[in-house]
């Protein structure tokens, strides 16, 4: 079955700017280089068909950049991050995109069937309480499983980055716009750098403090090279006279940008480096053009509950949450996850082990 070249699928994303980063070329590289597989699909609107790989293809109107990870016994585990991606104009979408015989949907069915995929989950590029047409148009048709299990973080913040920077900081709680001055009262300067290194050491560093898991350098570093160089990518790093206190690396794709690394030193926390970091970080995703900011990940838990209880906890995402909420972001659910099985033995062997680790 012919699959898209990668200057194809990026061909295809330069017309749809509004596709998520983990959809991006750049994204898939970087898993390439970290033990995944890539194949690239797409469809036109014309009855659904698959776009040939070989000149001249007809325009993709939807597609979908799966990623493949090996098994032991020649078997796989496929996964669509954040996709599919179809026109934001719901009447160039293609017919059907929900329907399980639409011509997107099939091409899954059959890529991952040949590759022996298990199951494939699919954790779309929609919110809960987004526009409906665009809801049904992502949901998977009948045959995939609502899970439990998703792998991005499910609930988010997304900061309105849109008017001018006093409008911006406007939306935000006071305390946290006077930390911001507060840093800059106290010599705190941001840069931006290419010292990865610096960044991995400071990364260590937080996750021996909060316990929590990072990437090897190698990751930071590919991730930097693959955006950097297109221009969707910054890593800024917090000064007081010369000494690093805190870091974090920022992405931008068309009119979104998202904070996912970040880390802070120790030393001088009361000088408020991470605040102003993240409004420098914001100020840099305006530059380009960006209208939110994407905070990535904060408890799965309603509003209510946030509010109540984010004072009292500070375990895994919990202790991130005072400091997101106070930027003044909407908190937003995905929607998803959905499993599409294929070996129904082995998907329920995964669904014991996720709910053994899920009790330890």
């Amino acid at each position: 079955m012919p699959e898209l070249s990668a200057s194809q699928w990026d061909e295809f994303l330069i017309r749809h700017p509004h596709a998520h980063l983990l959809q991006t070329l750049p994204w898939g590289e970087l898993k390439l280089a970290f033990g995944w597989e890539i194949s690239r699909i797409g469809i036109s609107k014309d009855e659904g068909a698959h776009v040939s790989a070989h000149p001249p293809p007809r325009e993709i109107s939807a597609g979908a950049q799966i990623l493949f990870r090996r098994l032991p016994f020649g078997l796989q585990f496929a996964y669509i991050p954040k996709g599919p991606v179809f026109p934001t104009d719901i009447d160039k979408t293609p017919t059907g995109l929900g329907d399980p015989n639409s011509g997107l949907w099939r091409e899954v069915d059959q890529l991952c069937r040949k590759r022996r995929a298990v199951f494939c989950k699919v954790e779309p590029d929609a919110w809960e309480n987004g526009r409906p047409e665009i809801i049904r148009a992502v949901i998977p048709p009948l045959g995939f499983l609502p899970s439990r299990h998703p792998i991005q973080p499910p609930r988010t913040l997304i900061v309105n980055i849109s008017g001018d920077e006093d409008q911006v900081l406007g939306r935000m709680k006071q305390k946290t716009r006077y930390n911001i001055k507060l840093a800059l009262k106290k010599g705190v300067i941001v840069h931006p750098s290419d010292d990865l290194d610096l960044f991995y050491r400071l990364m260590q560093m937080t996750a021996g403090r909060e316990q929590f898991g990072v990437h090897s350098l190698a990751y930071y570093r590919r991730a930097y090279e693959l955006f950097c160089q297109r221009g969707e990518c910054e890593l800024l790093v917090a000064e007081y006279q010369g000494q690093p206190l805190a870091a974090l690396m920022v992405f931008a794709h068309g009119p979104r940008a998202w904070y996912f690394y970040g880390a802070s030193a120790s030393d001088h926390r009361d000088r408020m480096p991470t605040y102003l970091l993240q409004w420098e970080a914001i100020r840099w995703a305006r530059s380009r053009g960006c209208q939110t900011y994407d905070l990535w990940g904060v408890p799965d838990e309603a509003e209510e509950v946030l509010e109540k209880e984010f004072t009292n906890r500070q375990d895994g995402l919990w202790g991130v949450y005072r400091f997101k909420r106070g930027f003044g972001g909407q908190l937003q659910r995905s929607r998803g996850p959905w499993d599409r099985v294929y070996q129904p033995h082995l998907y329920y062997l995964y669904q014991l082990w996720m709910r053994k680790r899920s009790s330890d």
